[in-house]
């Protein structure tokens, strides 16, 4: 949706979030209301299109089986990674009408909390956690415990559906006895369509940034990309005009193995994630001196002396391909490739550009060069910085 903006003091231009004129994909199943929300506060249109579903295990045999294990055997140590899975294990557990045993059987060992939210659900059961770490990563719950010495230890982790790299391993390679709590799995959603509608925008460069908030997310996207043959054209976006943002290292993982270099926060949460956008958006958006005017391209709007100018699609591209060669004539034919499904018709270059025009509110940006075709007017004093652009 359009950014937001209210009237501030008179004489004053209404203000902007930092992300507004800019298009955020969301892949996230659960969170994602909250995320899109971050992000819209902020200014930037969201296009959600969940690339899995979590389903859980309450009738599955398997969590069934493991939750019996660890009563009949109680652990050692438990290692809690999600809120939603700790309260999913209890209430499936409730289910099977062993649920006062499960927490009986879990009052007695080292509870591991991986953050403030698993400590909540912990709390919500009548149980307390021994410990949780601040940085809410699982390599440094793997320290603790590798550091208190694991040898002959029996420990349960609830697995999450996102891959735990090296964690299992490590503490089996210690001398632990490691036993899986699979509490949900994830799973392709059942309508794939908004999937495939953000492919096609991300591939068509529609898109200015595309979140992730879990290794599944990202992994299921790349695989939907792969069914359809697009993958090498999401990976060239990703590559050059699509910024990949993943709220973790362990997210960006199934990226990074295609050699996608992805953006982190410092702290592994959905706010810090949005704090980065509001970053890495406007440093990369293109601004330029022109005509006395200062002037920033970004996804969906441009910025010309601070106001927020929303363009149609038809007139963006026209002006992207007249900022990568500033000050310099593009001729319509050019012009004409560089607009979506335009055909062979060069008045449709004449029509998008009076639109482009009447959208920025400035008409001398653009300069018309009879016969040849149009160029940005470039104040005089860039034309050397930008002549080689």
């Amino acid at each position: 949706m359009p950014a937001q903006q209210t009237a501030g003091p008179a004489g004053r231009r209404p203000e902007h979030g930092p992300l507004a004129g800019f298009t955020v994909g969301v892949t996230a199943a659960r969170r994602a209301d909250e995320l899109g929300a971050l992000l819209q506060r902020r200014g930037a249109a969201v296009l959600h299109a969940p690339a899995l579903r979590i389903v859980p295990l309450a009738d599955d045999s398997e969590l069934l089986a493991a939750t019996k294990e660890l009563i009949d055997r109680v652990p050692d140590v438990v290692v809690a990674t999600t809120a939603i899975g700790f309260r999913g294990w209890i209430e499936a557990a409730d289910g099977w009408g062993v649920g006062d045993a499960l927490v009986e059987r879990l009052r007695g060992v080292e509870l591991l909390a991986r953050g403030p939210k698993v400590k909540g659900a912990i709390r919500a059961a009548g149980l307390t956690e021994e410990w949780s770490p601040s940085s809410e990563s699982m390599a440094e719950v793997l320290d603790r415990l590798l550091d208190e010495g694991v040898e002959g230890r029996r420990v349960a982790v609830q697995l999450h559906g996102e891959p735990l790299p090296g964690f299992v391993e490590s503490l089996r390679a210690g001398g632990a006895e490691v036993v899986g709590v699979p509490v949900y799995r994830w799973m392709p959603p059942e309508d794939l369509s908004p999937v495939d509608r953000l492919l096609d925008v991300a591939v068509a460069r529609g898109v200015d940034a595309l979140t992730f908030t879990s290794a599944p997310a990202a992994a299921s996207l790349l695989s939907r990309a792969e069914e359809r043959g697009l993958l090498s054209e999401l990976l060239g976006a990703l590559h050059h005009d699509v910024l990949p943002a993943c709220v973790g290292p362990v997210t960006a993982l199934p990226l990074q193995a295609l050699g996608v270099d992805t953006v982190q926060p410092e702290r592994f949460r959905l706010g810090p994630l949005v704090q980065l956008l509001c970053q890495e958006l406007p440093g990369r958006a293109r601004s330029l001196p022109i005509a006395g005017h200062r002037v920033e391209i970004r996804g969906h709007a441009v910025l010309v002396d601070g106001e927020l100018r929303p363009v149609p699609p038809a007139g963006m591209s026209l002006l992207r391909a007249l900022s990568r060669r500033p000050g310099w004539v593009v001729a319509r034919a050019e012009l004409l490739r560089a607009l979506p499904g335009a055909g062979r018709d060069e008045h449709a270059v004449e029509t998008a550009m009076a639109r482009l025009r009447t959208a920025l509110g400035a008409p001398k940006l653009i300069q018309t060069v009879v016969k040849r075709g149009y160029r940005l007017a470039l104040d005089p004093a860039a034309d050397t910085k930008y002549a080689d652009i």
